[in-house]
Formats: structure tokens, C-alpha cells, sequence
């Protein structure tokens, strides 16, 4: 069973490995999802990035240590550098005012965010700059990418002559459906869409430019956008290695499917050796795929933002 981090004010309930779970003691968690912990402040929002890891829309038996930390600060690192393009709803990482015991506030230092409240859209904001995965498999079906008609002629992982915005809709359970730019309009309305295109696309275009001089092709990525104050914001994370496939420069070429920073190594261990049939429960990883996940999520988080990982 994967370990269950009953936080209380001491502290002394907490396990060595990886966070799994919290129950912050005087908050309210009003959501769990596949990886983030979300607490109620009123107005705003405390969310708290376990090291879950998953994998064909479930949980993994255990953790992946230190990931939540490596997703908040790369976020925070695109928050920052991206902000001339879009709002973001971070606020701060000072949990000082939350009535938390120390040993808790060392728990979550680094993987916690306290972020603005927004009407999130019912929207993932999709945008592929390759050819790969899904998006190859229906090519060569139908030369198509979520509908999109491409080219002829296009190898595995060949990079697009332009990005493609391929929004899909939220899953509660089970797969987000990818749907067409004019589904999109008929849930949000045109300006809404258009305006979630336009920034997806610019805000990809930019991260794309700066993480390929740090040797890093961002294949693809997903964004998720909200309203603040009637203002379309970036919202939950943004250019990890959770919601984005990144690959090395020195390793890329056509016609395969690149080595990847991204959780893809943990499906292909799935697929190839766990014997697990993506049904529930999901299986628990072994030490070296664990081991060598946490390294590829570091590794992509000091290649992009040029820093040390320190933790």
C-alpha cells in the first residue's frame, strides 16, 4: 500500500520517503488530485505537490522523491520568466501564516504554493510543436493530428513546420478527449478559446526558444488556464516535465521516438516489463525506476532553469 503522510503538529507522523498524501491539521483539502494536494484559504488556494506519479490515469503504489519539489520550482521558474505574456496565479511560497509546526513547514517547503483563486476553464490547452505519441499514431492513420490535416511526408518526431493547438476536455476519470478547436468554442465561447489559443501558443513558442539554448525540445506541452479578475491567467503548473515531453538536443533525430526527461521511461517499464494491464490497482515501481525517474526530473529541471537542484 502507498504510504499515507498524516501530518500533525509535531511533525513525528511523518515518513522518510517521498510525500504521498497530506492532511494538513486546521485546513480545509477540498480536492486530491492525480498528484496535487488543494487546500482552502478563503481566497485563496494552498497547493501542495505530492510525489505521486501516474501513469494511464492511475496512482502508482509509490513515490517518486523529491518530484513535487522539482514540478513547483520548474512552475515557478516558467511563472516567472513568462510573465511578460500572461498572468500567473502565484502569490507566494511563505506558509508562515498558516499556523503550521516547523517540522510540517519542512515537509512542504518547496513543493507548496499559495495561488490566487480562478474560474478555471473546462479546457486542456494542448499545443504540439512534434510529431510523436498519440498525435504520430493518428497520422499515420489518417495524416491527420487531433483532426488537423498535416502535410504528407512527416517522419516520427519531426518537428512541425508550425505548432498545432490541439485542445481536449477534462476528465474527472479516465482519458481527456481530445475535441476540435470549434468543440472548443461551443463549450467557452469564441473569445475565450481564441484568446486561450493565442496564449498557449505564444507561451510555448517562448518557453520552446529558451529551453532548446539550454538543450532541451520541448515536444510538446499542456496548459491550464483560469479567470482572475476577468483576466485569463496561468494556472496549476506550467513546462514540467508532468505536463510536457521534453527531450535532449544531443539525442534527437527523426524517424524514432526520442529518450525523454518525462515520465514516459516509467509507461515504457510499465508496458515492457511490469506486466501490469493498466487496470487498477496500479503496480509499485522498483527501486532503479524510481531511482532513474527522480534523476530525469532533475535533470530536466537544471537544464532548463541553469541551476543547482538542491534539496
Amino acid at each position: 500500500m502507498p504510504e499515507i503522510y498524516q501530518i500533525d503538529d509535531t511533525g513525528e507522523s511523518l515518513l522518510p520517503r517521498g510525500v504521498m498524501e497530506t492532511n494538513l491539521p486546521g485546513l480545509k483539502m477540498i480536492a486530491r488530485g492525480k498528484v496535487r494536494d488543494i487546500y482552502d484559504l478563503d481566497d485563496r488556494i494552498l497547493l501542495v505537490t505530492s510525489d505521486r506519479i501516474s501513469a494511464y490515469d492511475s496512482i502508482l503504489g509509490n513515490p517518486i522523491p523529491d518530484k513535487g519539489v522539482v514540478l513547483t520550482q520548474l512552475s515557478l521558474f516558467w511563472f516567472d520568466r513568462l510573465a511578460g505574456i500572461l498572468p500567473h496565479h502565484f502569490i507566494s511560497e511563505d506558509l508562515s501564516e498558516l499556523g503550521l509546526s516547523r517540522a510540517v513547514e519542512e515537509i512542504l517547503k518547496g513543493r507548496s504554493m499559495i495561488v490566487k483563486k480562478a474560474e478555471i476553464l473546462p479546457i486542456e490547452c494542448v499545443v504540439r510543436g512534434y510529431l510523436v505519441g498519440s498525435g504520430w499514431r493518428e497520422y499515420q492513420d489518417r495524416g491527420t493530428v487531433c483532426g488537423l490535416q498535416l502535410r504528407a511526408d512527416y517522419k516520427q518526431a519531426e518537428k512541425l513546420d508550425e505548432p498545432i493547438f490541439t485542445p481536449a476536455t477534462k476528465a474527472e476519470n479516465g482519458h481527456d478527449e481530445n475535441i476540435s478547436f470549434e468543440g472548443m468554442i461551443d463549450r467557452i465561447g469564441l473569445e475565450n478559446a481564441t484568446q486561450a489559443r493565442d496564449a498557449a501558443l505564444n507561451l510555448y513558442n517562448t518557453a520552446a526558444e529558451h529551453a532548446l539554448k539550454q538543450g532541451i525540445i520541448i515536444a510538446d506541452t499542456k496548459f491550464e488556464f483560469g479567470f482572475v479578475d476577468g483576466e485569463l491567467t496561468l494556472a496549476d503548473e506550467a513546462l514540467t516535465p508532468d505536463s510536457s515531453r521534453f527531450w535532449a538536443v544531443e539525442n534527437y533525430e527523426t524517424g524514432r521516438n526520442p529518450v525523454s526527461f518525462d515520465k514516459q521511461y516509467v509507461r515504457d517499464w510499465l508496458d515492457n516489463e511490469s506486466g501490469w494491464n493498466h487496470e487498477p490497482p496500479a503496480p509499485s515501481l522498483p527501486p532503479e525506476v524510481v531511482n532513474q525517474t527522480r534523476a530525469k526530473y532533475v535533470e530536466a529541471y537544471e537544464r532548463i532553469t541553469g541551476q543547482t537542484f538542491i534539496r
